[in-house]
């Protein structure tokens, strides 16, 4: 898979994470919230991929 294809799907994967968990534990989130929550679950995938690269 190339950067492009890993890209959108953790976009699409951490949008849908995003949506499930605002509904979860805070119903009467908004779009502005469950958006930046799912920017910042790709940060954290993107984060975490640096990270395991750089111990090996």
């Amino acid at each position: 898979m190339n950067q492009l294809q890993i890209f959108i799907l953790r976009a699409i994967l951490g949008g849908i994470l995003a949506f499930v968990l605002s509904r979860i534990f805070h119903p009467e989130a908004g779009a502005p919230m469950v958006i930046g929550l799912g920017v910042v679950l790709v940060g954290l995938a993107y984060m975490f991929e640096y990270l395991r690269k750089n111990k090996s």
